[in-house]
């Protein structure tokens, strides 16, 4: 494993962290809105494509390291 795996997985992390603190704040009134849920959907795809940016780049990374120029 590289710096740049290790750099993504510290990110995903971190992604995580985030968005379990957001949905936390967002219940933290009792009770969770029509809003609330449309706020964590979009995180949701916002950390998931996120990730998949971070895996397409180790993985094209790779491929460089593997056949260079």
């Amino acid at each position: 494993m590289g710096w740049e795996d290790e750099k993504a997985d510290v990110k995903k992390a971190a992604r995580e962290v985030d968005e379990k603190a957001k949905e936390t704040m967002r219940k933290a009134d009792g009770e969770e809105s029509p809003s609330d849920h449309v706020a964590n959907l979009g995180d949701d795809i916002r950390n998931e494509v996120a990730n998949a940016g971070d895996e397409i780049r180790r993985h094209t990374d790779d491929v460089k390291e593997s056949n260079p120029v």
